[in-house]
């Protein structure tokens, strides 16, 4: 017969007692679609959380409430985001038997409390906005005004709105034509012409026979009696530089 020494024999297995630390998991309702959504929300905002983490089901604020809890549904609920659930506390005495009988032991009630989650961080998501930048729409030029009847001395003709004036007949002694634009007079131009008359220093005065009394183009004037020699009577063309009117006779003129 084989004789084992007790002094020889190594123990194998020890007893002792130690301290586990816990989340608790704190219900404040038994509708498992709500807790489901509010721990997937955790989950989202901060990935890892509930990583093998020991838990204990807290129904202390659940205990009034005469709905039955579906344990077996909750700790699924509670596994399938990488909890393990052991303990339970709070509850009543039918929603503890019902704990129990699911597999959870009894957390304690006093001593070391249970460690709560952290709370959920605040994450700052940053929407791209679409900024509308006004673009400048560059409009067409309106068209000219465009005067086949020749003018009698006292009467007047104005082009607004950015227009240029054209004149197929004769301009009077007299007679003015005005353009904001510029001012074409295709026949003798005896009056008055006034071109650029708000402001445009780019707008020019063309005619095939320049016998004008008052030649003037954004506010700047000039009298016949100032013309150069060999522009009288000839097609000219009149032009705003530094500030003084300069009369060109044109190419081709008579």
């Amino acid at each position: 017969m084989a004789v084992v020494s007790r002094e020889n024999h190594t123990a194998i297995l020890e007893l002792r007692s130690t301290a586990l630390t816990l989340i608790a998991v704190l219900l404040k309702t038994t509708d498992l679609d709500a807790l489901a959504a509010e721990l997937a929300q955790r989950a989202s905002l901060m990935p890892g959380l509930f990583d093998h983490e020991p838990v204990a089901v807290d129904l202390s604020r659940v205990r009034e409430q005469a709905a039955p809890i579906d344990f077996a549904a909750l700790l699924a609920l509670l596994r399938r985001h990488r909890m393990v659930p052991l303990a339970v506390r709070g509850g009543s005495d039918e929603q503890m038997a019902a704990a129990f009988a699911a597999g959870l032991v009894p957390a304690p009630e006093s001593g070391r409390p249970l460690r709560e989650p952290p709370p959920p961080v605040e994450r700052i998501v940053e929407v791209p906005v679409e900024v509308q930048v006004p673009v400048e729409v560059q409009l067409p030029p309106p068209p000219p005004l465009v005067v086949d009847k020749p003018l009698r001395s006292g009467q007047q003709i104005y082009a607004d709105e950015g227009r240029d004036l054209i004149m197929l007949g004769l301009v009077s002694h007299g007679a003015e034509v005005i353009a904001d634009g510029h001012v074409h007079v295709y026949a003798p131009l005896r009056g008055r012409a006034i071109a650029g008359a708000k402001g445009n220093v780019d707008a020019r005065i063309f005619t095939t026979l320049m016998q004008a009394e008052l030649l003037s183009i954004a506010g700047v004037h000039r009298t016949t009696e100032e013309l150069p020699a060999g522009v009288a009577g000839r097609a000219a063309m009149v032009r705003l530089a530094f500030d003084s009117l300069h009369i060109e006779a044109l190419e081709g003129g008579a």
